[in-house]
Order: structure tokens, then C-alpha cells, then sequence
């Protein structure tokens, strides 16, 4: 318990790592899947291609849609292309390394799905069991057979139980030979997916790692101040609704005090930290505004200390501002005569 605790706690730690263990959990899941899966080939000409394709393409495309569902930066990614300019750029680097980063994480499990299918074989058995080459493998010279009868035949290669056609070509051959190219080509893709992955990781830093530390940078400051700003806004929201609802309260306290009630008197230090919460929004056009403002004219990221304030107003108001001078430097020059 204790591993997988930690194991939990790491997930948690940040945005990058919790949506890594979704994408390996996604991962096991397609193999499962694929395991699970009853693979049944239709056994005809014109449906065993659309079949066998179909299992080797769809699912994979349905698990890429999913990896971008659960990725939580979907929104963020989409809110930031759209949001209005306002006083805030937006920089198409940290989008694009966004968008890079999460299609790069949905893609875990499409992978995963087609090596497994192209190892396993019955995909591209089925889909291509009419293309067998039966003058190398058969009897290409079986008499009274046309052409549609002999395609009829080589669809039931990946049905077992109701193939006839040992006198054409045997239904061992014939799938060995199918299964020899599927498992070939699916440690050709195994191999190019790790030779890519590893290109990208050996040369990224080469080129680009100054701009890349930047987009990420970036990128993980848009993350944490948007979760920030939500949770601003939920402290605003239940400081207000408490504030509410005390006043719906103290009103109600009215008939209580005609009849002479003592009421306990709220303490001035629970007032005063509901109203410092409240931030001087009191009412619900004002925080629509404030919402609204912050959707379309987002601060400046630029960081500035406030200006002191003094009796007459605001320290150097209207006066060029002075900075503080340097210390001077001494030099001494040292002349020789020759």
C-alpha cells in the first residue's frame, strides 16, 4: 500500500505527471482491450479488408480522441487561442508547445494499440488474406476454379473451421505467411516510434532548448494561474455567500429583537475578515464585470512595485522620477617618462 501511495502522491505532484500516469493507464487499458477483444473476420471478399483495417485504424483514432477528452490543458489550450487580444500577447510558441505536449501524450495509447495488433496478426490476416500469392505458396493450376471463386476461398483463410480450399493452398501456409509480414511490420513500427521519440529527445536540446524552456515555462504559468484565479473565485463566492447569508439571518433576528431576545453580537474581527475577503465586491453586476474584464483584458505580465503614498497624495506625482545614483568609480592614470 505504502508504493502505491506514493506512487498516487507522485500523479499528483504536477500537471506533466499526473497526465503521464493517465496516458500509461490508458496504455494497459488498450492492450487489455485488444486482449479482451473477440476478433471475428467476416470471412468475405469485399468485407474482410474494410474489417481488418477498421480494427487496426479506428480504435487507435477513438483512444487519441480520448487521451485529448482527459487531457485537463484541452480547455486551457483552447481558451487561451480564443480568449481577445487584451493587454496580455499571446505567443504562439507556448500554444504550439501545448498542443505538442498533449497530442504527444494522447498518442501513448494509439501506439500501443497498433504495435499490439500488428504483433498479434489476425488484423492484417484478415484484411489481406485474398492477396496471399497462391502461384508461390499453392497449386495456382487447380482446374474449374474462376477468378471470384478463387478470392470466395482465399476469404475463408482466417476462418478456420469453414475453409475448403487445402487444394488450393493450405490454411497453414497461408496464415504463417500473413502473420510473418503483420509481426514484421509491427517491429518496423515499434522500431521507428523509439527511434523518433529518442531523435526528439536527443536533438531537441540542440536546437531549440532556450525556446523550449520558455513555451514551458510559460505554459506551466498559464496552468498555475488559471487554477489560481478559479480558486480566487471560490473563496470570493463562499465569502460572499457567507456574508449573505449572515445578513439574510440578521434581518430574520429582527422579530427576535422585538421580543426582547439577547442575540449574540458577532465578534468586529469575523466582520472585518468577511469584508477584506469580499475585496470591495459586493454586489453580483460588479463580479460579472471583474469576470468579464479578466476574460478580455487579461494584466500584463510585467511586475511593478506600488507606488508609496504620502500626505499630499502619491509619492513623486508629477515629478521625474530619480534614480538612486551610482557610486562613483576612482581611477588613477600612472605616466612614466622614458
Amino acid at each position: 500500500m505504502d508504493k502505491f501511495r506514493m506512487i498516487f502522491q507522485f500523479f499528483q505532484s504536477n500537471q506533466e505527471s499526473f497526465m503521464n500516469g493517465i496516458c500509461g493507464i490508458m496504455a494497459l487499458a488498450s492492450t487489455q482491450m485488444y486482449s479482451a477483444f473477440d476478433f471475428n473476420c467476416p470471412c468475405l471478399p469485399h468485407y474482410n479488408l474494410a474489417y481488418g483495417l477498421g480494427i487496426l485504424l479506428v480504435p487507435p483514432f477513438i483512444l487519441f480522441l480520448l487521451g485529448f477528452v482527459l487531457n485537463n490543458n484541452i480547455s486551457m489550450l483552447a481558451e487561451e487561442w480564443r480568449r481577445p487580444q487584451g493587454q496580455r500577447g499571446k505567443d504562439p510558441a507556448v500554444l504550439r508547445y501545448m498542443f505538442c505536449s498533449m497530442a504527444q501524450r494522447a498518442m501513448i495509447a494509439p501506439v500501443v494499440w497498433v504495435s499490439v495488433t500488428l504483433l498479434d496478426g489476425k488484423c492484417v490476416t484478415c484484411a489481406f488474406c485474398t492477396s496471399v500469392p497462391v502461384e508461390t505458396l499453392g497449386n495456382a493450376s487447380h482446374p474449374r476454379l474462376s477468378q471470384g471463386e478463387i478470392q470466395r476461398l482465399l476469404a475463408r483463410i482466417p476462418c478456420k473451421e469453414i475453409y475448403n480450399g487445402q487444394q488450393l493452398i493450405a490454411n497453414e501456409v497461408a496464415v504463417r505467411y500473413l502473420r510473418c509480414i503483420s509481426q514484421a511490420l509491427g517491429w518496423c513500427f515499434v522500431l521507428l516510434m523509439t527511434t523518433l521519440a529518442f531523435l526528439v529527445r536527443l536533438l531537441r536540446p540542440c536546437f531549440s532548448q532556450a525556446a523550449f524552456l520558455k513555451s514551458r515555462y510559460w505554459s506551466h504559468y498559464i496552468d498555475i494561474e488559471r487554477k489560481l484565479f478559479d480558486e480566487t473565485c471560490t473563496e470570493h463566492a463562499r465569502s460572499f455567500a457567507k456574508v449573505c447569508i449572515q445578513q439574510f439571518f440578521e434581518g430574520m433576528s429582527m422579530d427576535l429583537v422585538a421580543a426582547r431576545c439577547h442575540l449574540p453580537r458577532k465578534a468586529p474581527a469575523e466582520a472585518e475578515e468577511a469584508a477584506e475577503k469580499l475585496l470591495g465586491i459586493t454586489d453580483q453586476g460588479t463580479m460579472n464585470m471583474a469576470l468579464k474584464s479578466w476574460h478580455r483584458c487579461k494584466p500584463p505580465l510585467h511586475l511593478h512595485p506600488p507606488a508609496l503614498p504620502t500626505g499630499n497624495g502619491w509619492a513623486g506625482e508629477g515629478q521625474p522620477r530619480m534614480h538612486p545614483s551610482a557610486p562613483q568609480k576612482e581611477t588613477a592614470a600612472y605616466y612614466s617618462w622614458v
